[in-house]
């Protein structure tokens, strides 16, 4: 099993038939064996699911040693925009052999993503020809609203959640997010943290693996 980005992979514990796909999208500067630590519970009550999760496209100026989706040393937002496309045409491509090797279409895949990956997740979500499953988000934001609002195709369902003391990226792009999500009657959800900053507590995590056990429940 060959993908076309480098991927940390953790199938069902018991062997189980795979009926389900999470993949998960980690932040700047990090890699698809950070992000994968969320799966640690979320396997216990998802016993049908792999978890995929995988590296960035390039490797992170900033942190050598992790990765990033688009590259974010130069302060220009069109270069930024150009960078995140040239990612979500990439991560189409091995969503597609995703769906290949597991034999799932997109109603059995929820993404997610933290941060960086959060920002790809909501992209994926809205752009691609049809909806997932769902998307849970983590301290993210959309990159471009006058971007996202000519390219979105579909309606995935939406779980954002951030905390309200997030210095990295403001939970105020939460907000922002939402207002354009019931602008353009998506179903979104929002969830915002207390006393939490730039990462996935324990009570995000209960929270994102409730929403997505419900939504995979209901296909």
């Amino acid at each position: 099993m060959t993908f076309c980005l480098d991927t940390t992979l953790i199938k069902p514990e018991k062997k189980e038939d795979i009926k389900n796909a999470i993949i998960l999208l980690h932040g700047y500067g990090g890699d698809g064996k950070d992000i994968s630590m969320l799966s640690l519970n979320w396997q216990r009550h998802l016993p049908n699911t792999v978890f995929i999760c995988p590296n960035g496209l390039e490797t992170c100026p900033i942190n050598p040693s992790g990765y990033q989706w688009f590259d974010l040393t130069k302060d220009d937002p069109k270069y930024i925009l150009d960078q995140s496309i040239k990612a979500e045409e990439k991560l189409y491509e091995f969503i597609n052999e995703v769906k290949k090797e597991f034999n799932l279409d997109n109603s059995k895949i929820c993404l997610s993503g933290f941060s960086q990956g959060c920002m790809m997740s909501i992209n994926l979500g809205l752009t691609s020809n049809e909806p997932f499953n769902c998307v849970v988000g983590f301290s993210g934001k959309i990159i471009n609203q006058n971007d996202l609002q000519l390219r979105k195709k579909v309606k995935t369902n939406f779980l954002l959640i951030h905390g309200d003391s997030d210095q990295v990226v403001s939970p105020n792009y939460m907000l922002a997010a939402k207002d354009f999500f019931i602008r353009n009657d998506v179903e979104i959800k929002t969830y915002l943290i207390k006393n939490c900053d730039h990462h996935i507590p324990i009570e995000a995590s209960s929270i994102a693996l409730d929403y997505i056990k419900k939504n995979l429940n209901n296909f």
